[in-house]
């Protein structure tokens, strides 16, 4: 399988561009990290993809309109010519452009489309669905487009919610799904098995 080159948009620790790095080296991930924009600067994730050797560039979205920002990673972007790029908990919302439709992936700690949308991330998705007394959780690989948690869904793996569940400790076994479900989608992707077809994305044989 030949190699694709990565991009990573993140915000925050790097624990799923860790995983990524990790897989790549390791030969389980079909891809190259050509760059990662973080929209804050001094976070770990980027402490993580330097130690990795792979190149970083700060773009806050702090005062910027929405476009004048997105412009700003775009040609970050386009420096590198990503053939995928990974939302890996960007809080900063991107306007993907028409070069990059059907090439922007995000993970979203929940099944998709309920607990989704603007102001759903981190543990604000998990204090939402342990209120509603659900009893499953999970989460979920979509195509991102331009609007929160809406694009349609590659991969979803379930957790059970437990009776003594915490939002720490329901994030926890929800991460450790994140970190299979997202290098599933990326393989599917590399190897050119994803059709979109409307809502739906389907998965075409190996």
């Amino acid at each position: 399988m030949k190699t694709i080159r990565m991009a990573v948009l993140l915000s925050g620790g790097g624990r799923t561009l860790q995983n990524f790095i990790d897989l790549a080296g390791s030969g389980g991930l079909p891809v190259r990290i050509s760059l990662v924009v973080s929209s804050r600067p001094g976070v770990p994730g980027l402490a993580k993809a330097e130690a990795a050797g792979v190149p970083t560039q700060v773009i806050t979205a702090k005062g910027k309109p929405v476009e004048a920002f997105s412009r700003e990673v775009t040609a970050a972007l386009d420096a590198v010519r990503p053939e995928v790029i990974c939302l890996a908990g960007f809080l900063s919302f991107y306007h993907i452009p028409p070069q990059y439709e059907g090439k922007v992936l995000n993970i979203h700690p929940a099944l998709l489309p309920a607990f989704g949308g603007k102001g759903m991330y981190g543990h604000h998705v998990h204090e939402a669905v342990l209120a509603a007394g659900c009893k499953v959780s999970g989460c979920t690989v979509h195509f991102a487009d331009n609007v929160y948690d809406h694009g349609p869904i590659i991969v979803q793996k379930t957790v059970p919610v437990l009776e003594d569940d915490t939002p720490d400790s329901l994030a926890d076994r929800v991460f450790q799904q994140e970190l299979t479900a997202y290098p599933e989608a990326v393989r599917l992707f590399a190897e050119g098995r994803l059709r979109i077809e409307g809502r739906r994305v389907r998965v075409l044989p190996g």
